[in-house]
Parts: C-alpha cells; sequence; structure tokens
C-alpha cells in the first residue's frame, strides 16, 4: 500500500525520491518502495526523513513503532505539569513566543491573562509575524451557544463573551498584520491551546472550573510521538470551521 503521507510531505517540501535518497546515502530504488510500496525505512532514515519534512514519524508511519514504545515516547514529550494553568510562570509564555521562529497557534475561548499579563504581547506577536512566524489566533464567537454554555457551567454567566468582546480590543491592532491570523469558532472548547513551534502550552479544562485553575501540560515535540500531533490536528480542525475575526 502506497505512503500517501510521505508522498505528500516530500512534495510539500520539494524533494524528490533521488534527491531523498542522495540526501540519505541510498539506492533511489529503496526510497521509491518506502513511496509506491509503503516499506518502512530503518530508525535511522525514519528519523532523518521526519526532521527533514518536519513531520513526526507516528504522522508519517502509524504502524512502526509498537503500542508500549508509543506509550514511552507520549511520557516523554511531556516536559511539565502544572496542577493550574495560573501556576505557569509568566516567564514561561514570553519565552516561548520570543523563541518561536515557524508557528504560533492560539486556542482559546477569551484568554484574556495573556495581554493582561505581558504588555509587549501585541508587540512580540506583529516582531514574529514579521520575522516570518506563521500567527494563528482562534478566539470564541462570543455570540455562540457553547459560550453561554460554558459561562453557565462556570457559575459566571456572560462574563465569558464580555472577556471576548474585550481581548478582541487587545488584539484589533494585528487586524492588518501581515502573517497573522484571527478567528472565531463556535466549538466545544475541551482544551485550550498555545503552539509555539515545537512547544506547546494544553490547558485541560475541567467541568465547572475556571480556566486558570484547570492543570496545565507542556509539550515539547518529539519525532516519534503523538501526544503533540494530536493536539496540533485538534487544533487544526477547529481552524478549519473557524471564521474571520474582522471581515
Amino acid at each position: 500500500m502506497p505512503n500517501d503521507r510521505l508522498r505528500d510531505a516530500l512534495l510539500r517540501h520539494g524533494t524528490t525520491p533521488e534527491a531523498l535518497a542522495e540526501h540519505l546515502d541510498v539506492d533511489p530504488k529503496t526510497c521509491e518502495r518506502w513511496i509506491t510500496l509503503g516499506r518502512v525505512p530503518y530508525r535511522r532514515h525514519r528519523h532523518s526523513i521526519a526532521t527533514l519534512v518536519r513531520e513526526s514519524e507516528s504522522y508519517l508511519w502509524p504502524e512502526a513503532l509498537p503500542s508500549a514504545r508509543r506509550g514511552e515516547v507520549a511520557r516523554s514529550e511531556v516536559v511539565e505539569l502544572f496542577p493550574h494553568r495560573s501556576d505557569a510562570p509568566s516567564e514561561l509564555w514570553m519565552r516561548l513566543l520570543r523563541d518561536a521562529t515557524d508557528h504560533v497557534d492560539l486556542l482559546v475561548y477569551a484568554g484574556l491573562f495573556l495581554p493582561e499579563q505581558n504588555p509587549r504581547l501585541i508587540t512580540e506577536l506583529t516582531e514574529r509575524a514579521g520575522a516570518g512566524a506563521k500567527v494563528r489566533l482562534l478566539f470564541g464567537d462570543p455570540d455562540a451557544a457553547q459560550i453561554a454554555e460554558r459561562g453557565r457551567e462556570e457559575g459566571i454567566g456572560d462574563a465569558i463573551a464580555h472577556k471576548i468582546r474585550n481581548v478582541l480590543v487587545h488584539y484589533r491592532p494585528l487586524s492588518d498584520v501581515a502573517g497573522v491570523d484571527v478567528r472565531l469558532h463556535g466549538t466545544n472548547l475541551y482544551s485550550s491551546i498555545y503552539r509555539f513551534d515545537s512547544n506547546m502550552l494544553v490547558t485541560l479544562h475541567v467541568y465547572g472550573l475556571p480556566a486558570a485553575h484547570a492543570p496545565l501540560l507542556h509539550l515539547r515535540q518529539l519525532s516519534e510521538g503523538d501526544l503533540f500531533r494530536t493536539y496540533s490536528e485538534a487544533y487544526d480542525r477547529v481552524w478549519s470551521e473557524a471564521v474571520p475575526a474582522w471581515p
């Protein structure tokens, strides 16, 4: 069975099977078999290919790792677990943002704490975009039924909708910044996701608790791991259904 994920990743990277073979110092026919027949490369080659095309090994070869090993790698992707989001030092958020060169992704309902605790947030996002990073920001639609439901669950009424409208005022200067895309979503938010290249902070929402009191995971992507990728794919699904914040 052909490996369409590998084929697509190589095409997006502009790499031919011949160029890949030269890069890995293997026979071009071997590379062709990896693509057309779905043969699984040796581990050292899997790592090199994944690094080259900037995809995880678990995405390119889902069956390559035994389940026990996948569990080990997933645990290794966890850098730290904070009992509450508010326990994470404010310096961590800005350090990860400043270090990002390719991707800055945000998925929240409001996330008002970010501009409140970081006065330079908008400036940093503008600079990241200017340096070539792709900045994608997802906020809740204040008029969505899911927002009202979350407010009822937390016993705070319309507070979340008001927070969203307030936070959009903070981010409005980004509306005409090249490389920055801001959208609204109306999904049931199980996790808030903050991605900075290969680092990710994930708030694990708990029924009835405000986000600041929910646990926070710090993840770092590994080539063989799929925990980081699980949240990345969840982000992309929400992004695909979201609408521009400022039409």
